[in-house]
């Protein structure tokens, strides 16, 4: 060996590359399994968790196959790791008497985590309109937060997007649309929970969002009080004269007690009584073409008697 020359121990290729390899395997997430009573709900998580029939589907899926996709989770700072995505299945696997859960642990701030949980929870398909109301004001602050940056998405680096732009991009909804789910949030849950039970319309109830909480429980009295769920003009006509300081109790009773125009130009007969007239075996078609024949029946006779 020459005089002044390098002693260089050369690695072998196989060493080269495990290396590589192991240094990519320590950066790559890995799934652990995870005992379920150290598995907490996200912080306001608007998502709710029922035991519905699709739950009982998810039950019996977990109790055949066990978990197959991974949760995801970050460490709290108290213990424990708070779920971000896969609550309906943790609650399943608990249904289900499971104690591990594979779940993926990431270290994530707030605002991330809270974009990350919304994001996958809005792949579902059935969600109600309060859920969706509350996922988007979250989104929307946590993106506020971060100032929309728009490295948070698959989008060019500098391209600049508001923050409401960003989650209606997202969720393939036009911007006000996004704003009047978010107004939702404003509805007493009373109100709130008529929207999801289909008895207050998405329209309408967002009119209603823009009385406060004193005058939201006055219209839902009055609501009750008349039987009546309101049409969109009716809850605008209370806007109006909630921002005018004319709302009250007794003023939404009047309204709420009117005649839609859509009654007034309806007729609706029971289906009890119908039946009193027609054999069992008869279906609604056969009774809704049987009334047509006697109605006509019925005209021409009176044409007759008037040509007289």
């Amino acid at each position: 060996m020459p005089k002044g020359s390098l002693n260089v121990s050369l690695k072998g290729a196989d060493d080269i590359f495990s290396t590589e390899e192991s240094r990519q395997e320590q950066q790559r997430e890995q799934v652990q399994q995870i005992h379920i009573g150290e598995l907490f709900p996200f912080k306001n998580h608007p998502f709710k968790v029922l035991d519905d029939e699709s739950m009982q589907r998810t039950v019996e899926s977990v109790e055949q196959y066990g978990v197959l996709s991974p949760l995801i989770a970050r460490p709290r700072p108290e213990g424990g790791y708070e779920i971000i995505s896969g609550h309906r299945r943790q609650h399943a696997a608990q249904l289900a008497g499971l104690e591990t859960l594979p779940v993926i642990v990431r270290e994530m701030s707030d605002d991330a985590a809270v974009i990350l949980m919304v994001d996958s929870n809005l792949q579902r398909e059935n969600i109600l309109p309060s859920e969706r109301a509350f996922a988007y004001k979250m989104k929307l602050e946590a993106l506020k937060n971060q100032g929309a940056r728009s490295d948070l998405t698959s989008r060019q680096v500098g391209e600049k997007l508001w923050s409401v732009s960003q989650v209606s991009t997202d969720a393939n909804e036009s911007e006000r649309q996004i704003h009047r789910f978010i107004r939702l949030t404003n509805l007493v849950p009373e109100l709130l929970d008529m929207v999801d039970e289909k008895k207050i319309a998405f329209n309408p109830a967002v009119e209603l969002s823009y009385l406060d909480k004193s005058q939201q429980r006055d219209f839902l009295e009055a609501m009750n009080d008349t039987q009546n769920a309101p049409s969109l003009s009716q809850a605008q006509r209370l806007k109006k004269l909630a921002q005018e300081g004319h709302f009250s109790y007794d003023v939404a009773f009047a309204v709420m007690g009117e005649e839609k125009k859509d009654e007034l130009d309806k007729v609706v007969i029971k289906n009890d009584t119908l039946r009193k007239y027609f054999p069992r075996s008869y279906t609604p078609k056969q009774m809704e073409d049987t009334i047509i024949k006697l109605l006509e029946q019925w005209q021409r006779k009176q044409q007759r008697q008037n040509e007289r």
